[in-house]
């Protein structure tokens, strides 16, 4: 097929394309009514970043939605943004970005191919099926060019999947490996399959953590479709709010997202809450996928002993074994996840960048990281929580 017959385009709001279009190529496996792998890259979710204002005008997420027509039809699009400043991302390239600057260069804008605030592995080229070889091809030159027309100084694509990282390396893409916890779903009935498979010691400590927690005097609630109410988002807005205040300086998401999300993403969320004595106190934030389940954010305006890891990760546990899931991305980093049960997975993400010799200092910084990654990444399975032979098993 000759790509002269694509046309790209920058569009500059998702109202601009059908919610069926884009998701045709976003999810196209929904088509038999399951659920998307991820609901990251839906027309909903995008939507309602950018319709509550948490991206766009004044937050350095300038929305410039990458597609590719053939004949008319979308065959290929990415969520793509211009970005002045390298917050909300999770694959940090700040040092870059100084280096760039000391040396007389404009680091930003930038272009970023991702899911904002978003550190969930999942596919940034999104490709109709039967188009994948000449749509992929479209969206990375077509990216490529217009940040090369235009005097950009990058593009990344962050928390692509592997399969897309091997793809953009063989078009010239600059590959990355980070690393995130996972648990592994070895097949487990319940949470108590799940800790007969850990070390005696590592089980105890489990239980004594769950024990404490769930004694922090009040019931813990999973919420997810029609149970979820606007009640339950103010509560949460609280601890969202105090949590982002202290990592970032101040929250990603507004207040309209949750509004919006429960509208559209009912669904696709589950709410983890703490009450005690009628208030809500603590919880988290979980998006299901067709084999994932997704934490996401985490807050509290009391604080008791192993509270946080009882929701976010015990209860994210018993929740994909209750829904069939074969994994929980609990977020990026964290090594005291190891300890319970989520062990070292490799993340990957592309870059490209225009200066030449600023790319081959990047190349050669990238050969030393990914192996500095790769051998933490064999040092910490080893010190896992699971007795020796299911380590084997799960590698």
């Amino acid at each position: 097929m000759d790509q002269a017959q694509i046309e790209i385009q920058i569009l500059g709001s998702l109202d601009q394309i059908p919610a069926d279009e884009w998701d045709a190529c976003a999810c196209p496996e929904t088509v038999d009514g399951g659920r998307p792998f991820d609901p990251f890259t839906t027309h909903r979710f995008l939507s309602a970043l950018e319709n509550s204002g948490s991206v766009g005008r004044g937050t350095g997420w300038q929305p410039q939605y990458l597609t590719a027509y053939l004949d008319g039809m979308l065959i290929a699009c990415a969520p793509m943004y211009a970005k002045s400043h390298s917050q909300g991302e999770y694959i940090f390239d700040h040092s870059w970005a100084h280096a760039y600057e000391r040396a007389g260069g404009r680091y930003y804008p930038k272009l970023q191919i991702a899911v904002p605030f978003t550190p969930a592995t999942g596919r940034r080229f999104l490709v109709r099926p039967g188009y994948e070889g000449i749509g992929q091809s479209a969206l990375v030159q077509g990216a490529v060019q217009l940040a090369a027309d235009n005097r950009i100084s990058s593009l990344h694509i962050t928390f692509c999947t592997p399969k897309e990282a091997e793809i953009g390396q063989q078009m010239g893409l600059m590959d990355r490996i980070s690393q995130q916890f996972h648990w592994l779903n070895d097949g487990y009935d319940h949470f108590d399959d799940f800790l007969a498979s850990l070390s005696s010691r590592k089980r105890k400590n489990i239980r004594k953590e769950r024990a404490q927690a769930q004694g922090f005097g009040g019931e813990i609630q999973v919420l997810s479709g029609a149970d979820l109410r606007p009640e339950h988002w103010d509560a949460f807005w609280v601890f969202y709010q105090d949590t982002g205040a202290r990592k970032w300086g101040s929250p990603y998401l507004s207040r309209d997202f949750f509004d919006l999300a429960q509208e559209t993403m009912a669904d696709d969320m589950a709410l983890v809450l703490a009450r005690r004595n009628g208030e809500y106190v603590a919880g988290a934030l979980n998006f299901i996928g067709r084999e994932t389940l997704f934490g996401r954010y985490w807050g509290c305006i009391e604080h008791h002993p192993f509270l946080h890891f009882e929701l976010c990760y015990y209860q994210a546990i018993d929740l994909a074994i209750r829904l069939g899931l074969g994994r929980v991305e609990a977020g990026a980093q964290g090594e005291h996840k190891l300890a319970r049960g989520y062990l070292p997975t490799q993340t990957h993400s592309l870059h490209w960048v225009g200066d030449a010799g600023f790319a081959d200092a990047i190349a050669e910084y990238l050969r030393a990281e990914s192996a500095a990654v790769s051998e933490e990444i064999e040092i910490l399975t080893d010190y896992g929580p699971f007795r020796k032979a299911q380590v084997e098993e799960q590698e």
